[in-house]
């Protein structure tokens, strides 16, 4: 992983060196630790805030150089805004916040985890340390030349200093292992589609057998026995053979029902036959989205050891257009007996991600199944890129994904599933076809596509296309690939689906 940031935690007391970074309130106040920390310099930072109009609002940030009585030789100030406002979700960002005013150079960094109010909470304090290392990331492996005035990665030793060292390491222990899934997200979006394959993605994914996940790979001559006729339909244009890995995390009870997450992962996506046009097409190296987060996700799960049973499945494809590649007008046979008119070959994660689930829902009968997938551009035309579109048979697990979603920020809004849609996908030849032949209700009828490879499982489809890649830059995010889905569905495991301790 591209991680060069390292964050650990040390007592108040622990001398401060570099950079020193202490929080204010929109009224100017520090907590006693802070004002400890800072000594003399207090004074300094009234008349600093006075010249260049800080007011302690959230996020905001006083950057004071060579400060007169302090050893550090530089001092950032972070506002935290009004203190009777503040949030949980608003340390992530904070941490966040400090990460931005950093610069590549290996400079110590001491952050003094104090509030006007007394000291942060261990939770409050690992969210500082959680929200640093995700803005941090940078994917920059294949630049050998760096611009004048381009931002390196950001490579630091940061020391949080908190009341309790004990408990906030505790805290921060499963937080690290979410980020590092954050991370593994964000790096297979990034990485380049000559490089990142269908067989190559499969082998990263593998690699979660280190840490006890059950990972088996399935190879075309497997997925052609099982009848994965829609997902082998896609992958037939390319030289680069599709894989299906199914990864297991056994931490619940033994035969205790699983939860179940299923991602679409079209390594690139030329459209095939109904090719894309050429501008903006290297963007489709993204297409892999809802794949990346599900192997996240499921090293979240095993790293933290999480007292759940998980399975993650992903389809692995590229959508080519060769001479063997499929046809509008063709008709597949998916695994689960219905057949499938193909009306548009750019409409193929649906195709992909119809054998997943019904694979997934036949053989491991979970309690619920998420999909997560770049599916259509239509929900960046509803939703634009803050929200994910969730389409769902079943109300609890809906409503529990949207709880969480204001939780992490990594909200998702519900769009309407009905019969009256369905229509616009029947065929004339075939059970269904792969696209409605409209531009109205895109989103709609691609999920209402889906919901006929659910049987009754409860299921519920976030479709990703505006929030895993290219979206606008947040205070925890500057990289291309967010890694969006990770934090949320780990959350939704946490708070709805693990045995508590």
């Amino acid at each position: 992983m591209s991680d060069a940031v390292k964050v650990g935690f040390v007592p108040f007391s622990a001398a401060s060196r570099g950079i020193l970074v202490v929080f204010c309130d929109d009224t100017l106040k520090f907590g006693a630790a802070a004002r400890k920390a800072l000594g003399s310099a207090a004074d300094l930072v009234g008349r600093a805030a006075a010249t260049n109009q800080f007011k302690g609002k959230s996020g905001s940030a006083l950057d004071i150089l060579a400060p007169e009585g302090l050893k550090a030789a530089r001092l950032i100030v972070i506002g935290i805004g009004k203190l009777s406002a503040i949030k949980d979700n608003d340390f992530l960002k904070l941490g966040g916040a400090i990460a931005g005013k950093l610069r590549a150079g290996g400079d110590a960094v001491t952050i003094v985890a104090d509030l006007p109010d007394g000291a942060m909470k261990p939770g409050q304090a690992a969210a500082i340390a959680a929200g640093l290392r995700l803005r941090a990331y940078k994917f920059d492996r294949y630049k050998t030349k760096k611009k004048d005035g381009e931002d390196a990665a950001l490579r630091a030793d940061i020391s949080v200093a908190v009341d309790d060292v004990a408990a906030a390491r505790k805290a921060f222990a499963p937080d690290a292992h979410i980020v590092d899934g954050v991370i593994i997200a964000r790096e297979l979006v990034n990485e380049p589609p000559n490089v990142l394959y269908p067989v190559e993605f499969a082998r990263r994914a593998a690699q979660l057998r280190k840490l006890g996940v059950d990972v088996e790979v399935l190879d075309v001559k497997a997925m052609t026995k099982l009848g994965m006729g829609a997902l082998l339909g896609v992958a037939q244009g390319s030289t680069q053979p599709g894989r299906t890995v199914i990864m297991r995390w056994n931490g619940g009870k033994r035969g205790e029902q699983p939860v179940a997450f299923v991602g679409k992962g079209v390594c690139f996506d030329t459209g095939g036959i109904s090719i894309k046009p050429a501008g903006s097409m290297e963007d489709m190296k993204g297409d892999m989205g809802g794949a990346a987060c599900v192997v996240g996700l499921m090293h979240a799960l095993a790293a933290r050891k999480a007292k759940v049973n998980a399975v993650g499945a992903i389809g692995l494809v590229e959508n080519m257009p060769d001479g063997n590649a499929q046809r509008p007008g063709d008709i597949v046979t998916s695994m689960s007996g219905q057949t499938i008119e193909i009306i548009n070959t750019d409409a193929e994660g649906r195709l992909v991600l119809a054998d997943l689930l019904w694979y997934v829902a036949k053989k491991f009968k979970p309690k619920f199944m998420v999909d997560l997938a770049t599916l259509t551009g239509a929900i960046l035309v509803a939703l634009g890129t803050e929200y994910a579109g969730l389409f769902s048979n079943n109300d609890e697990l809906a409503e529990r994904l949207m709880q969480v979603g204001m939780a992490t920020g990594e909200r998702v809004w519900r769009m309407p599933l009905g019969p009256e849609y369905d229509k616009q996908i029947d065929s004339q030849f075939a059970d269904v076809k792969n696209t409605g032949g409209s531009r109205n209700g895109g989103s709609i009828t691609a999920a209402q596509f889906l919901q006929r490879f659910v049987d009754d499982t409860p299921w519920a489809h976030l479709d990703i296309a505006g929030t895993a890649m290219g979206a606008p830059k947040t205070e925890i995010n500057h990289s291309w690939g967010s890694g969006y889905g990770v934090r949320l569905l780990e959350r939704l495991v946490a708070e709805y689906y693990e045995a508590k301790k």
